[in-house]
């Protein structure tokens, strides 16, 4: 394996662990894919809760410029990791403590809220420890053989998401509480992955002399000084902050209209959850190439383009509901057309999320710019997904649809305008 990969045998050592831990964050991934529906259907939980749960993982990124702080600050970081561990996935071995019938749900809500304070620690991680690893991961790998490395792990990651939604989807509808014993067998994974790897070697980082308090305020004012002085960055946030409200109205609301109006089982939603990565997958290496090639805020209107045809083509589904059965999965003829459009959707937003903003500045600056486009992201989230909950219960799906699509539709003249500007 190491002399196919032609790496160093220092470097296959941290490939092994990083492998490892990426196909347990698949596993992960996976399982929580599900998250959802099963607040939903199998909790009883009502869509207030819902949008509180699908706000969690993105509201905390407004203190990612506080977080990146704490993270430069702290000399242990291999010790910060394994303690980050704990606190963030033992909390899921409570699960096993849940009832197993839907009346204990009904009847209290003290469920409800205990699973939402669960997943707040877990969502945790995102802003501590994957930022924190992949520091470590850019200093254990050569320049020329990080882009590799972490491909042929994400592919691995993306191929255990999709076999391990399926699989729990079908566990689901065997038995809809086996997420009392799913759930904290994850959270055991989930430490078990990040002490492997914490195991990767440290490089020796220079200590930070400016005052805490003082690095937050001048963080603050360089977001100011960036957004008030470099127009194409502004304009390319201005373009995400209506792609971002777009797809947080509509994401409160998805799986709400596919457990009211096509009554999807567990291993059917799990299949349009994930089964568009097929085509991501196929299409990421297409992307990729053109992305090196036109400027990011065109690239951008790709991107919000084909998540407005997905909306569209979504909020109209509901009158056309032919389907094929295939092992009880219902194969919807406009829900696949729909994730085709998403499936492009989610090839063209992996590569622009992580690096678009770096096309706005110089190599020195990348990480502060994305520190500032994941503040803003979490600035974003703050209301839109309860947002979209009011304007679908007022106005009902269609609306919320077709307004979450003009949204978008802005975000692609304000993107082509830009440029031509």
């Amino acid at each position: 394996m190491q002399n196919w990969l032609k790496i160093s045998k220092e470097e296959y050592s941290v490939f092994k662990l990083h492998f490892l831990f990426t196909l347990i964050q698949g596993i992960i991934t996976g399982v929580f894919a599900l998250n959802e529906l099963v607040y939903i259907k199998d909790m009883n939980a009502t869509n207030f809760q819902l949008s509180v749960l699908l706000q969690l993982s993105v509201i905390i990124m407004v203190v990612s410029i506080v977080v990146n702080e704490f993270l430069r600050r702290v000399s242990n970081k291999k010790k910060m990791l394994k303690i980050v561990a704990l606190i963030t996935h033992l909390p899921l071995l409570l699960f096993y403590f849940f009832p197993q019938n839907i009346e204990a749900y009904t009847n209290s809500e003290f469920y409800h809220y205990a699973f939402l304070s669960i997943f707040f620690f877990f969502y945790l991680n995102l802003i501590i420890t994957l930022p924190t690893i992949n520091q470590m991961l850019k200093s254990a790998y050569t320049h020329n053989n990080f882009g590799r490395l972490y491909s042929y792990t994400s592919s691995t990651n993306k191929i255990m998401i999709m076999v391990t939604t399926l699989a729990f989807g079908f566990l689901l509808d065997d038995y809809a509480f086996a997420f009392v014993y799913i759930y904290p067998l994850i959270g055991i994974l989930g430490i078990i992955s990040i002490f492997l790897l914490s195991k990767i070697p440290q490089v020796e980082e220079m200590p930070v002399k400016q005052s805490f308090a003082k690095a937050i305020n001048n963080s603050f004012k360089y977001m100011a000084d960036v957004l008030k002085n470099n127009k194409p960055f502004l304009h390319f946030e201005l373009g995400f902050m209506f792609y971002g409200f777009a797809w947080m109205i509509s994401a409160a609301i998805i799986p709400i209209y596919f457990n009211e109006i096509f009554e999807m089982n567990h291993a059917t939603y799990g299949f349009y959850k994930n089964g568009y990565n097929v085509l991501a997958i196929l299409l990421l290496p297409f992307f990729g190439s053109l992305l090196g090639r036109i400027d990011a805020r065109t690239f951008g209107a790709i991107t919000f383009g084909s998540l407005m045809l997905f909306t569209f083509t979504l909020g109209i589904a509901q009158y056309y509901m032919q389907y094929i059965e295939f092992f009880g999965i219902k194969i919807y003829f406009s829900l696949l057309i729909a994730y085709g459009f998403y499936g492009i959707f989610a090839a063209t937003m992996a590569l622009l999320w992580f690096i678009g903003s770096a096309y706005f500045c110089q190599k020195e600056e990348a990480a502060r710019y994305q520190s500032i486009h994941l503040s803003l992201t979490g600035f974003r989230a703050i209301l839109s997904f309860q947002i979209g909950i009011w304007m679908y219960m007022a106005m009902g799906f269609t609306f919320t649809f077709m307004v979450a699509g003009f949204a978008l539709l802005i975000a692609v003249i304000l993107m082509l305008w830009s440029v031509k500007k």
